[in-house]
């Protein structure tokens, strides 16, 4: 299959998928072929140069295709529950539950593997290589980071990190709304835009700070480590280690690590927990899952009162308004 623009890439991950589509580049459920599983993709195509697609599917066996395009094209996406894998140039790919991932691909030949019998939620959100560089620049026009020097000539480049709790509430608002008929397209594109600059700033911007002093300070083995120090405090949470014994987790001296962390995530170490922290409960509370104690625990409060004091100060309501609702 030759996909020779940005909507016929889809259509040929959709044709490969051998599900069932009625237009080249319009919103549309497309049905999983009883004879392959059950559920769906939905495909939302809110303005010319981006295209959403929700997958929500259970395949009944392992499935495999492969996909060739001339073309160029940037994807986020972010894996809810299951996996599936992707091989390019020789390199696998796997796709995993609870992580973001931000493929810049360029005249690619791909080979697909989807898992049987394992749930697949996920959302992925596509824009052309004109639009990607056209976000990337400021106001004055100049661009922080560049499609054709992060290939480097290469046919795909993937950056990757765990889902951040302010993309989960995003996402969930987009799951809620994919469902529903009254969703105007103003709303899926809204969000979108939400996860495509909260996703950039963490992989791209942040990633590769174009200000030399700060370049001149921090080596890309220091960069790692510190976005390896992000990755330990959201998933300790609830329990999160002191700055020295996250230090010597990573493998960085506590004194660059504080001050490398500041400039890359714009917060202290403790402040950027802190700001995680109420994104989760926000999360939590919104769907329901829980009440305002219970909340506060899971991010690590252990005192409700205190909590509900900087929930308010964030939020500007009491977490309490939530459960409520």
């Amino acid at each position: 299959m030759i996909a020779a623009d940005f909507h016929q890439i889809y259509n040929a991950f959709f044709d490969g998928f051998q599900l069932s589509r009625r237009y080249a580049d319009r919103t549309e459920q497309l049905p999983v072929p009883r004879h392959a599983g059950e559920g769906a993709l939905r495909r939302f195509v809110p303005r010319p140069d981006l295209e959403i697609v929700i997958s929500d599917y259970t395949l009944s066996r392992n499935r495999q295709f492969q996909l060739r395009t001339d073309s160029a094209m940037v994807e986020l996406s972010f894996c809810l529950q299951g996996k599936r894998e992707l091989h390019i140039s020789g390199r696998r790919h796997e796709f995993r539950s609870n992580r973001c991932t931000l493929q810049l691909m360029d005249r690619f030949h791909a080979h697909f593997d989807f898992v049987g019998n394992q749930p697949m939620l996920a959302v992925g959100i596509g824009i052309p290589v004109v639009t990607f560089d056209r976000f990337m620049e400021d106001f004055e026009g100049k661009r922080a980071v560049d499609f054709a020097k992060l290939v480097d000539r290469s046919p795909f480049r993937l950056f990757e990190q765990a889902i951040e709790p302010a993309a989960s509430v995003i996402l969930q608002q987009m799951l809620d709304a994919s469902y529903s008929n009254g969703t105007r397209k103003i709303y899926m594109e809204s969000k979108a835009l939400e996860l495509l600059s909260l996703s950039f700033h963490t992989l791209l911007w942040d990633r590769e700070p174009d200000d030399k002093h700060i370049r001149s300070k921090l080596s890309k083995n220091d960069l790692e480590k510190i976005r390896q120090a992000q990755e330990v405090l959201l998933h300790r949470m609830d329990s999160p280690p002191s700055l020295l014994e996250l230090s010597r987790t990573v493998g960085l001296n506590d004194f660059k690590l504080k001050i490398g962390f500041k400039e890359v995530y714009g917060h202290t170490v403790f402040g950027y927990l802190r700001e995680k922290r109420l994104e989760k409960a926000l999360l939590l509370l919104q769907k329901g899952q829980v009440n305002v104690n219970q909340a506060a625990c899971v991010v690590g409060y252990s005192n409700p009162s205190h909590f509900a004091e900087v929930f308010r100060e964030k939020y500007g309501f009491n977490p309490g308004e939530l459960v409520r609702k």
